[in-house]
């Protein structure tokens, strides 16, 4: 009985593959600092970058995926989606649970397959729509619940492709709809109603702006660029009915909190066995609706 509880309490062992920007930034420090989780282990393409990352968080570089899949329970992914789909699906073979960027998958293929491999190992999953994970986010989704929607628009505005960390490869080349445009829909979704419908128009690697249709009959807009000269950027969602408007600046409402709610959240769902809502499923949802959308840009 005692070996049973120390393992239920103990600190859930995390492994990260990836050592890019974001790894930096939200992954390691997130993970390490606990005291639900523990950095277990960092794998990388570069295995000098995985080196430096592990040592600024007590941690231990590793050579290879299996390695890492043999001292963690949860595999947290900040690599491309081409990557992170082929990845995952060794991971939950291997009966670890996953936490995964947005996009799920560098296409929807890629995405049902990753989908199909959690159903079938039954692991836990999470993808990380950050937004989701802030306080005042949750407050106005609740809010939501409540408030009679007739139209609603959302938007995600930045600069982050003309430079810097977020200027990489795959976002170049695929523009803001899989980056930036997981965070509007999702958001979207869960505040007015989940999306049956879209239609998209503009430039994949510019302004990209798309016509959501509701299951409630409801329609909202959303704007997408990351070539825009603007900082701070401007992310964010207005609902409007007959008693007004009920928004929220996305932008002011992201910081430590919120992936510190995501750690609890990983660290309860894996120990207890539960499933957490915004878990692959979401995460495919939203990329059948941009799989859609982006095939409409190519047309």
């Amino acid at each position: 009985m005692g070996r049973r509880d120390d393992v239920a309490t103990a600190p859930v062992a995390v492994g990260l593959v990836g050592a890019g920007p974001w790894a930096h930034m939200v992954h390691a420090p997130t993970f390490a600092a606990g005291p639900e989780t523990r950095l277990a282990g960092v794998w990388a393409r570069r295995p000098e970058a995985a080196a430096r990352l592990a040592a600024r968080h007590g941690s231990t570089a590793v050579s290879d995926l299996d390695e890492l899949l043999e001292r963690c329970e949860v595999v947290a992914f900040s690599v491309p989606p081409e990557v992170q789909a082929d990845l995952a699906v060794r991971a939950v073979g291997a009966g670890r649970a996953v936490v995964l960027e947005k996009p799920i998958a560098a296409d929807l293929d890629g995405a049902e397959r990753l989908a199909d491999a959690i159903g079938e190992a039954g692991v836990a999953s999470f993808v990380v729509l950050s937004w989701r994970y802030a306080d005042l986010v949750r407050r106005f989704v609740d809010d939501a619940a409540g408030f009679d929607v007739t139209g609603a628009s959302g938007r995600f505005i930045s600069g982050s492709l003309l430079a810097g960390p977020f200027a990489t490869p795959w976002r170049l080349e695929r523009g803001p709809l899989l980056d930036l445009g997981p965070h509007v829909v999702d958001l979207l979704d869960a505040t007015v109603g989940e999306v049956v419908g879209v239609r998209a128009a503009g430039d994949l690697l510019g302004w990209v702006s798309l016509a959501l249709d509701h299951i409630g009959g409801e329609t909202s807009t959303v704007a997408l660029c990351a070539t825009s000269g603007i900082d701070p950027g401007r992310a964010g969602v207005e609902l409007y009915g007959p008693a007004g408007v009920l928004e929220i600046d996305c932008t002011a409402s992201v910081d430590g909190h919120a992936f510190a709610t995501l750690r609890r959240e990983v660290a309860a769902a894996v120990r207890e066995g539960t499933r957490h809502p915004l878990d692959v499923g979401r995460g495919l949802h939203l990329q059948r609706i941009l799989h859609l959308a982006e095939g409409q840009l190519l047309a």
